[in-house]
């Protein structure tokens, strides 16, 4: 993809994901990850019932009559999106790889962030941190992580979903809203990294799958390759053995997934490649809301 394909790519996701971001999730968003804190807003005179631990001394001493600080919720929020770039995500058996969707989910989260005010930072990996962009502001820094997330290569292509969460408890010292977007595809256990990230920061899960990994199409002999590892292997598709093995290893592996991200108390949902992930993000905010 050359330098003109890239920019005309970088336009049309933003012109798509900025419409959804502004028209479909501005109150929504706003409303499912709210901040954390409270905020210095203003002073004014002290009213019967108000804490005295909140009086201004200053502003008290100045006027002879007591003044008492008032706080408002602190909106602003640090958006962290944690992506994953291994090999298994340029996958994809219908019209586009599990990488696009990612891109298209990831830079729809952007644009709702800093329509929020909120900061937006991203942290590429893959079984190591392949690229942390610092969380800023304004649509500029936007457009840049579109771009890195349409042409970034990464290093390795394996998956360590556990350093990856475990980076982010290290770099990112205030509470932030961390969305890990994966096709899950990791054989360690990262339980506990993610646990403690989740109770540092609010951490919320985005698995996007192919149809073809969920189950296996009748085709005959086929002959498939490990996006990670680069193994090849036939597979005989025609038996119906082999389809129902297949999908029982898919079913084991989500409910391994599901019970990994339950008990270490995460949000999640899972996006097939050939579904609308509007209606799948719609149905993430209204369950936090």
């Amino acid at each position: 993809m050359d330098t003109t394909d890239i920019l005309k790519r970088v336009r049309q996701i933003e012109i798509k994901t900025r419409g959804l971001s502004a028209n479909i999730f501005a109150g929504e968003y706003h409303s499912a990850f709210k901040g954390r804190g409270m905020a210095f807003s203003e002073v004014r005179e002290y009213q019967y019932g108000d804490d005295i631990r909140d009086i201004e001394w200053n502003v008290t001493a100045r006027f002879n009559k007591p003044f008492v600080k008032v706080f408002e919720e602190e909106r602003e929020l640090t958006v962290m999106l944690l992506v994953d770039v291994s090999g298994s995500l340029v996958f994809g058996s219908t019209t586009q790889t599990k990488r696009q969707m990612v891109t298209e989910i990831a830079a729809t989260l952007a644009f709702s962030a800093i329509q929020n005010n909120d900061k937006i930072g991203v942290i590429f990996f893959s079984d190591q941190i392949e690229k942390f962009i610092p969380p800023k502001k304004g649509r500029k820094h936007i457009l840049y992580i579109i771009r890195e997330l349409l042409e970034f290569q990464p290093e390795s292509r394996h998956t360590d979903i556990g350093q990856a969460v475990q980076y982010l408890t290290q770099v990112i010292k205030r509470r932030c809203t961390c969305f890990l977007l994966s096709d899950f595809i990791d054989s360690r256990d990262y339980h506990q990294p993610l646990t403690i990230a989740n109770r540092k920061h609010d951490v919320v899960a985005i698995q996007v799958y192919d149809r073809r990994i969920a189950e296996l199409p009748d085709v005959g002999l086929m002959q498939v390759r490990d996006a990670e590892t680069g193994q090849r292997q036939w597979v005989d598709t025609s038996s119906r053995r082999v389809r129902e093995a297949h999908r029982q290893w898919w079913r084991m592996r989500q409910a391994r997934l599901s019970d990994t991200l339950t008990r270490s108390n995460v949000d999640s949902i899972s996006i097939r490649t050939d579904q609308d992930y509007v209606a799948s993000l719609r149905s993430l905010f209204a369950k936090r809301i």
